[in-house]
């Protein structure tokens, strides 16, 4: 995968970008007419087009000028998203949020372990994490929000590995980001089949270094996070990951991975005993932020070099925004998830949340940095450590 990625970027086998869509839009003939291209072939090739067209360039121009290709044009981006906060209210009033904010979790509620988005909205697993995550955060987490939660997200997962949105649905990369960080977060990860997962997930880096949401499909900034943030979670689950290949190997005799991983205390990590008391009870309110120090002892799971390279080239507007490929529009959707995507490339070697990565590990100039985030929420790691506190001192 890293070597596929790092020949996109800079070879891209030394065609103009013309003589490169020409080949791949008319292959060559044969005796026997191969069969039309279809819509999504023919999609795929003009996006990989456009794509090698920048990295082709990228790769022929003096040092300099890909130095300036490749830097953040932070002060547009504040500038982008400043001018869109204009339509939000300057300020909000609440009163005994937290009772009437449980009260409307329960009542979205559902038996099967579901949750709905809103009063007869959707059912699926991005309404379970939400409703999983809010409620970690404000601390009202408790035993009946969580019921039945773990066997909903199970149900699931695919086939393929990932997680769909309902019970019989495609793996789809956003709904396998909310899955797992679900099941992080009530302290049931590993009911998952991780190593499946993770085959799944981090096949879905393809050619143009990106992430694609779902199998054959193009590829999406949007999904540096939820791709990117999925195995950002998977590479602090590593203990439990090693003991179900481990059971695996045992089933069909064949040699683990590796063996007998500890945590930094000596003692085996598991994602069910982040919260755990020392009766053995759950403390769900201190799951994810023990989880945020449960750092990896080993590399990505992904090219995070290439990942940068994408979205600084590919998904970055120089007049500020970000968006999903060349050609489309930037958003402020994308904008979001292309930066937290940039945010967690960054930091994705980082052995402690406090400590700086390596310039080596940032792509281009040092000032491309970005704050680190929480991976389970998306959320700025000193911000959330000052709700944690606010809402942990409160009760």
């Amino acid at each position: 995968m890293k070597e596929r990625c790092l020949q996109s970027l800079l070879s891209v086998s030394g065609d103009t970008m013309s003589e490169v869509s020409e080949k791949e839009t008319n292959p060559p003939a044969t005796e026997a007419a191969p069969p039309c291209p279809t819509v999504t072939q023919r999609d795929q090739w003009m996006v990989e087009s456009q794509v090698f067209q920048i990295y082709h360039l990228f790769a022929t121009i003096p040092p300099n000028a890909q130095t300036l290709m490749l830097e953040l044009q932070r002060d547009n981006h504040v500038q982008y998203l400043s001018k869109g906060l204009r339509h939000l209210s300057s300020a909000f009033s609440v009163l005994d949020s937290k009772d009437k904010l449980h009260g409307f979790l329960r009542r979205m509620k559902q038996p099967n372990g579901g949750f709905r988005m809103h009063d007869d909205g959707e059912i699926d697993v991005r309404a379970c994490y939400t409703a999983i995550s809010v409620a970690s955060i404000v601390n009202i987490l408790d035993d009946e929000l969580i019921q039945n939660v773990g066997d909903y997200i199970l149900s699931c997962q695919t086939y393929e590995g990932g997680i769909g949105g309902e019970p019989g649905s495609e793996a789809h990369g956003g709904y396998t980001f909310c899955g797992l960080a679900a099941m992080i977060l009530i302290g049931e990860a590993s009911r998952l089949d991780l190593p499946r997962l993770i085959d799944w997930v981090v096949c879905r880096q393809g050619k143009e270094c990106g992430f694609q949401g779902r199998t054959n499909k193009l590829v999406d900034g949007c999904y540096s996070f939820w791709q990117g943030g999925a195995v950002a979670l998977l590479q602090r689950l590593y203990s439990i990951i090693d003991k179900q290949m481990e059971e695996t190997s045992q089933i069909f005799n064949i040699s683990n991975v590796s063996k007998d991983k500890e945590s930094l205390d000596g003692t085996s990590t598991h994602a069910t005993c982040y919260g755990t008391t020392e009766s053995g009870s759950t403390d769900y309110r201190n799951i994810a932020y023990k989880f945020i120090n449960e750092w990896r002892a080993q590399e990505p799971l992904f090219h995070s070099i290439a990942l940068q390279q994408y979205i600084l080239l590919c998904a970055q507007e120089q007049e500020g925004g970000l968006r999903d490929k060349p050609g489309k529009r930037r958003d402020h959707y994308h904008t979001c998830y292309c930066l937290s995507g940039l945010s967690l490339c960054q930091y994705s070697w980082s052995k402690h949340p406090d400590s700086p990565p390596l310039p080596k590990l940032v792509l281009g100039p040092y000032s491309n940095l970005l704050e680190p985030i929480h991976p389970l929420f998306n959320v700025v790691l000193e911000r959330y450590r000052e709700a944690h506190e606010f809402f942990f001192t409160e009760s």
